[in-house]
């Protein structure tokens, strides 16, 4: 069992252009211009969970839920998406709070879509471009109430035991339920000492809600935004100790994976070509091989509710206490972000989504 380890202790300042915060957040809606704006939930906490898209939306004309077009051989019936509809990408920001790396990479995603600069003055020219092209859903934060339990706005040169403290949790000991011990008990209530910021305020982690009959209005908010838009890829943004990483999806058809597999290889040689920490690319491996088998995620559902190729990205942090962990400082962690941003929209456009009768995704 973990023990009691990881007191708090003072981080550096973050530099400006790290906007994190709920506040930031809400100031960053706030002067959308170019796209549009919209509240998809409030949390128990009573805080908002924004939508921000930009790109006109095509008439998809549709018919029929994802999985009936499915039986119907037609998915088509669901989304007509013809190879020159324009690409639907969804950005899911962090639902575990304290993965604050990805609110930061996403208000700055935002920023470039209305003046083509991060928040660094940094122009984005190919990225500002793609935005103009496709249609971009950006959910900046989709846990308000784990993201204000956070004490820390950055995890850089921070132990990952206060990380595993605040991000997970512990019992009323001060004993850490760490990972993945923190996902043994759903919802998270009872013997809680500090509720981690993987959970909103009624102890729910979205991203192993049930997705069936979801418990979160948060989690409702993210499957519906996917379910109306229809996009071709999804993508669930968290954190962790190692170089960045794309994971394979599970309980998704082998074509989605191959898709993943091949976009993650291709961010990842983004990243050593720049410089930058780089993991590999997912495998593509058969589920349920072995026991226990993978859980069926928020990546899953969001792939069985509009077809999507979802996945989950994981960022690093920048903790410390283990040399596998990647050494990044604060611009490195949003080019990471804002790489995988330009990459995946410039991957979207190179591969236009077909669905015709009998067919599937190109």
């Amino acid at each position: 069992m973990p023990g009691k380890e990881g007191a708090a202790v003072e981080q550096p300042a973050v530099p400006d252009f790290w906007k994190g915060r709920l506040a930031e957040v809400d100031e960053a809606v706030a002067e959308v211009r170019r796209g549009k704006v919209s509240v998809i939930a409030r949390s128990p906490g009573e805080r908002d969970v924004y939508l921000v898209a930009y790109g006109e939306r095509d008439d998809l004309r549709s018919q029929a839920n994802y999985n009936s077009a499915c039986g119907g051989r037609d998915p088509a019936a669901y989304a007509r998406k013809t190879g020159e509809t324009r690409p639907v990408v969804l950005f899911v920001g962090p639902v575990h709070g304290q993965e604050m790396e990805n609110t930061v990479g996403l208000v700055n995603l935002i920023r470039v879509a209305e003046t083509g600069q991060d928040w660094r003055g940094r122009e984005w020219p190919r990225l500002a471009a793609s935005i103009e092209r496709c249609r971009v859903l950006i959910i900046p934060c989709a846990n308000p109430d784990g993201r204000a339990r956070c004490p820390y706005d950055s995890w850089i040169g921070i132990s990952r035991l206060i990380m595993t403290k605040f991000g997970q949790g512990t019992r009323k000991d001060g004993s850490l339920y760490g990972w993945p011990g923190c996902k043994l008990v759903h919802p998270m209530v009872g013997d809680v000492g500090i509720l981690g910021a993987y959970y909103n305020d009624d102890g729910i982690n979205p991203m192993h809600d049930e997705f069936f009959a979801p418990m979160a209005e948060e989690t409702k908010a993210i499957l519906e935004a996917a379910r109306t838009e229809a996009p071709d890829f999804a993508v669930s943004l968290h954190s962790h100790g190692q170089p960045p990483a794309v994971l394979e999806p599970s309980y998704v058809p082998k074509f989605i994976k191959e898709h993943v597999q091949q976009f993650g290889e291709r961010l990842m040689k983004r990243y050593q070509d720049a410089d930058l920490p780089a993991g590999r690319a997912p495998a593509i491996s058969e589920d349920g091989d072995k026991f226990p088998p993978p859980s069926f995620n928020l990546v899953s559902a969001l792939h069985h509710i509009c077809g999507a190729a979802a996945f989950t990205f994981e960022c690093c942090h920048g903790v410390t206490g283990d040399e596998r962990y990647a050494r990044v400082d604060f611009d490195q962690i949003l080019d990471i972000q804002l790489i995988l941003y330009d990459e995946l929209l410039q991957y979207a456009l190179d591969s236009p989504v077909h669905w015709v009768q009998e067919d599937a995704l190109q």
